[in-house]
């Protein structure tokens, strides 16, 4: 039996954490070692934009102990990820690289959509049950140091997830004088995040019945509620008593009850009331607190891409609710966004063996046809541009801000003129690859958008040939095409010069 050891490290705003992995096909994963290390990176980062030395010398120490216990191990594999504090840096790359040379762990930079989404990964890791509670109306709380996510799920679907910069650490420094003369800190805390509640209130739970809490994390289940973790639900009862046997209380003694530094037990309050006002609007009954964290979800995602774990949640189709609801806010064409990526998928998978794509690459194709008219809800004459501001500013769960600009510039090129890497000056910094992989998402999508030009979808079928170097295109309609036909001329050179085969149009005849 082929078993694989895989370290998972987590560079986190208050602490560095590795847990240590088995895995094989019989047993999916199971938890070896579990090593956390206290370290406010956050602190500076939050405020200042910057690590002091002190701080990197410290957290090159921790990952050279770390290799030191993946070595002990045997681990074949690992996967060093930092979060928040490191997305709040003004030199992340400098920092990265700085950690390289000195420890030969290579870190990487997760953006909040990739982060959460792993997070919520690791429910589904540990919880033959996830499936089936997210049936109903449930919402996952994950409270970090830097910000607050909140998903909610529906019968099965991810509705809509969203980052709040509520997060505990980056209120207590943001709170850290006030609270020194006021004498109800919870109260000060709750004006604070209010209006963020109010807002998310507002936008995402008209007529959603929310049902179930989930809990991100071990940060409470490790500290406040130790004694209630036997089952892993909070009652609504449980949590208020904690609540107001806690929130009174100095860091100090906090501290002291629970055996822990003052500086963490400083970010039990603000997680608290967090926490307490989503059960209020949620007006929940329980918390389910699994104790998951984000090393869970590394080891989850690990376990998948080497087929250890064959996940009974369908985690891309997340990705693309997420990114039609999205379109749904902005009012595009429902018709003709699911006609559109019906013909694009059809020339993707017709060219498998041309254009070198694979299951990630077709994703990005269809979630940029989702998205590719979003801009027209700001401006009819610039709906390029707009669409590409659009997907720039909205973060996509599962996607790295890197796929995202991927998706963006392909939507801008759908309709403006395709600018070289040689002549690129706007600042977007795509690399080789990528730059490739936009042409050739922008032949396509430029292909299949003509082809329902008009919004009606025409086009009822379309059957897609590649032959040697010739891909054929057999359009099937009942209508006058006339207009797709046409338009379709003016995108054909693209397509050819992109990738390097020659386009033929056709018409099936009808009898």
């Amino acid at each position: 039996m082929a078993v694989t050891t895989f370290a998972a490290i987590d560079i986190g705003s208050y602490e560095v954490s590795m847990k240590i992995f088995e895995l094989s096909k019989k047993i999916g994963f199971r938890e070896l070692n579990y090593v956390r290390y206290r370290l406010e990176l956050g602190r500076g980062a939050y405020s200042k934009g910057r690590l002091d030395m002190d701080m990197v010398d410290a957290l090159c120490g921790i990952l050279v102990d770390f290799k030191n216990i993946m070595k002990e191990y045997g681990a074949e594999e690992y996967r060093a990820c930092a979060t928040s504090a490191f997305r709040e840096l003004d030199n992340p790359i400098i920092i990265v690289e700085q950690i390289f040379q000195r420890t030969g762990v290579r870190v990487e930079i997760l953006s909040n959509a990739e982060q959460h989404f792993l997070g919520y990964k690791s429910i589904a890791a540990i919880e033959a049950g996830f499936k089936k509670m997210i049936q109903k109306g449930t919402a996952i709380l994950d409270v970090g140091g830097g910000s607050l996510q909140v998903s909610l799920f529906d019968k099965d679907t991810l509705v809509t997830t969203q980052s709040l910069k509520i997060g505990s650490l980056r209120i207590r420094e943001r709170l850290k004088e006030l609270e020194k003369a006021n004498n109800h800190y919870d109260q000060l805390i709750e004006e604070f995040i209010r209006n963020d509640l109010t807002a998310f209130q507002r936008l995402y739970l008209k007529d959603r019945d929310i049902k179930n809490v989930i809990l991100m994390g071990d940060f409470l289940t490790d500290t406040l509620f130790r004694e209630e973790m036997q089952d892993h639900i909070i009652t609504r009862e449980e949590f208020s008593k904690r609540y107001e046997n806690s929130v009174y209380k100095t860091d100090e003694v906090l501290a002291e009850e629970m055996d822990i530094d003052p500086e963490y037990a400083s970010l039990i309050v603000p997680t608290m009331v967090i926490c307490k006002n989503f059960l209020d609007i949620f007006n929940a009954e329980s918390l389910w607190a699994p104790g998951v964290s984000l090393l869970d979800g590394l080891a989850y995602d690990f376990g998948e891409r080497k087929k250890y774990i064959k996940s009974v949640h369908n985690f891309e189709n997340d990705i693309l609710v997420a990114s039609r609801n999205i379109a749904k806010r902005y009012s595009s064409g429902k018709n003709h966004i699911q006609g559109t990526t019906r013909l694009a998928l059809t020339i993707f998978d017709s060219m498998k063996k041309v254009h070198g794509m694979g299951a990630r690459e077709r994703l990005l194709l269809q979630i940029a046809v989702q998205l590719h008219d979003c801009g027209k809800y700001i401006s009819m004459a610039d709906v390029a541009e707009c669409s590409y501001r659009i997907i720039m500013a909205t973060e996509i769960i599962g996607l790295s801000t890197e796929e995202r600009q991927i998706i963006a510039s392909a939507v801008r090129y759908n309709t403006t003129e395709f600018v070289y890497q040689e002549k690129n000056d706007d600042g977007s910094g795509l690399d080789r690859n990528r730059y490739l992989l936009v042409a050739k998402l922008t032949a396509i999508l430029r292909l299949a958008n003509a082809m329902d030009r008009s919004h009606y979808q025409k086009v009822e079928g379309l059957k897609a040939v590649l032959k040697d170097r010739e891909l054929q295109l057999v359009i099937d309609s009942s209508r006058d095409v006339s207009l797709e036909l046409g338009l379709l001329k003016d995108k054909v050179k693209f397509f050819e010069e992109v990738f390097g085969i020659r386009l033929v149009l056709r018409r099936k005849r009808r009898l």
